[in-house]
This record gives structure tokens, sequence and C-alpha cells, in this order.
């Protein structure tokens, strides 16, 4: 048998093989860490690391800023590169929506605050220049 269909044939496998394996995380234990932390539901509620994810079911990943919403349509407990780690899951359009709305007032936000509020080299020289004078 190849290893790709060793995959297809699996019916469960461990969340933090999976969340490693779909590029969420870089290491199985940051995604050990942050399902520990609370920061990945399953279908609503808290799991552990050694919990078996079937296909179908929802998950709730917190990254950062970021919170996705998304669906397990395959498993696998290899890492490949990212197009192939994309098939594993599916992200619902209203995460999608409200990702990229909180994205935007967070750009919005930063970008109303006032840059720096010390003088820089030009300007000091100009303060210094008019004091000595």
């Amino acid at each position: 048998m190849a290893k790709s269909d060793q995959d297809s044939d699996q019916t469960k496998v461990r969340i933090d093989k999976w969340l490693w394996a779909a590029r969420f995380f870089k290491t199985r234990g940051l995604a050990k860490a942050a399902i520990e932390g609370g920061k990945v539901h399953i279908d609503g509620q808290k799991s552990k690391p050694s919990r078996l994810l079937e296909t179908g079911l929802i998950m709730t990943i917190r990254q950062g800023f970021d919170e996705k919403t998304v669906e397990v349509i395959s498993l696998s407990e290899h890492r490949r590169g990212a197009s192939e780690a994309q098939l594993l899951y599916r992200e619902t359009e209203q995460s999608i929506e409200q990702r990229e709305k909180r994205a935007a007032e967070r750009k919005a936000f930063n970008s109303s605050l006032p840059q720096s509020e010390r003088p820089n080299k030009k300007q000091r020289r100009q303060i210094h220049r008019f004091l000595n004078n």
C-alpha cells in the first residue's frame, strides 16, 4: 500500500497530529499547547490533544488575533506541502467574513494612532539650531 492510500484509509487521527499536518502549527508541541490552553474547540467543546478526530467535525482554532472555524474534510498524520494541507479542511464562509472584518478593523485602528511623538534626527537638528541661535 502507498502512503496516500494509508492516509485515505484512516478513520481517526489525534487532534494534535492533524493540526500539525494541516499546517495550523509548526510543531506538534505547539498544537498540543494550544489545545491544552483552550484555543482549539471541537464542536464547541474543549478537548485533549489525544482525542481522535473524525471527518465532518467542526473545529474552532484561535491563533493570535484570528479565529478560524473549519470543517475537517480529510485526515492525515503526515505533514506535506501547504497546497496538500489545505485539502484537509474547509473554512466556513462566516469565519472568513469575520476574520476579514476584524483584520480591517485592526488596520483602521492602527492607522488612526499617531505614529511617533518623538522628533526624528532632522527635526532634532532643527530644534538644536533654533535653541542655539
